[in-house]
């Protein structure tokens, strides 16, 4: 039995960790009211005095736009998902703890938007990011994680036990905080009761991932021992929104007319990567993202 430190445990993410490693380990689910990750002092005595085999960090600040038109919340992404990173770790190195953290296929992205395209035809090539291409992010929400993955990096060598989960697009069943956000197909679901014809960009080619999925796979991952390090874990096949759109309404019976549409149509603050396809070389491969949707959609009774 290990004991294991959850942050962020009421997001949507958290919850379904805390179902996974509640399962023979002892389980210290923390949220926001019992912690705050941008105090260094904090987390330094409230980690020793418990002292976790494992922290497991699912909490992170995730308001693209906002990140990006406004710089206090720029700030605050970056104390979120940079400081409280090299906070965690160091914490974990004093306890001699394993430190999970999650981090976003935006730090990928800027290689598109670049005139020379050969390593961007590379990456599509190849099927994707492998766990060990260089990062370039195309927007601050983006940046922000890319400063939290050197905090971890940084310390390769100097006592830290780490494993860097990069993932995107999140579905699953929303967590208990009330700041936790409805994934992409909860909103095309709810627009779908509204509307009798949706416009879903035809862009912004990337992986959905199932929250129980993931759970269970960090799970498996530290089990199995492998080595510290990036790993990638997604469901399989890479699609656009509008893709999605079509597939959810196919699944789920819904008569609708869904139109793609450039993302110009939508202008937001914060630019998207165009293709941010992680692909993952060092993990099992997890199901398609269809066969998962299937699953959710069963559990909302659709």
């Amino acid at each position: 039995m290990k004991k294991i430190l959850i942050l962020g445990a009421k997001g949507n993410l958290g919850g379904q960790l805390i179902k996974v490693f509640s399962k023979k380990n002892e389980v210290i689910a923390w949220d926001r009211e019992e912690i705050d990750i941008t105090d260094k002092e904090l987390i330094y005595k409230k980690v020793s005095d418990i002292k976790p085999d494992i922290i497991i960090n699912a909490a992170a600040y995730n308001a693209v736009d906002k990140c990006e038109e406004d710089e206090n919340e720029f700030e605050l992404a970056k104390k979120l998902n940079c400081q409280a990173v090299g906070y965690l770790a160091e914490a974990a190195i004093s306890v001699n703890s394993i430190l999970v953290h999650y981090s976003s296929d935006y730090v990928f992205g800027g290689h598109a938007n670049k005139t020379n395209s050969e390593q961007i035809k590379r990456i599509k090539k190849q099927g994707g990011f492998k766990e060990d291409d260089n990062p370039d992010p195309v927007n601050k929400y983006g940046e922000s994680k890319f400063m939290g993955e050197r905090e971890l990096i940084s310390r390769s060598g100097k006592g830290l036990k780490w494993y860097l989960i990069r993932t995107s697009k999140l579905f699953g069943p929303k967590g208990e905080s009330e700041v936790a956000k409805p994934s992409f197909f909860d909103i095309m679901l709810k627009l779908a009761k509204e509307k009798e014809v949706l416009d879903v960009v035809d862009e912004e080619m990337s992986c959905f991932t199932y929250t129980p999925d993931l759970a269970k796979a960090t799970r498996k991952l530290i089990e199995s021992d492998m080595g510290y390090g990036i790993y990638h874990i997604v469901n399989e096949g890479p699609c656009a929104w509008y893709q999605a759109a079509k597939e959810l309404f196919g699944i789920a019976g819904i008569n609708i007319t869904v139109n793609p549409v450039s993302g110009d149509k939508f202008p937001r603050p914060a630019k998207r990567p165009s293709y941010s396809v992680l692909l993952n070389t060092k993990f099992e491969q997890l199901r398609s993202w269809q066969e998962a949707l299937r699953e959710y959609l069963k559990i909302k009774n659709l």
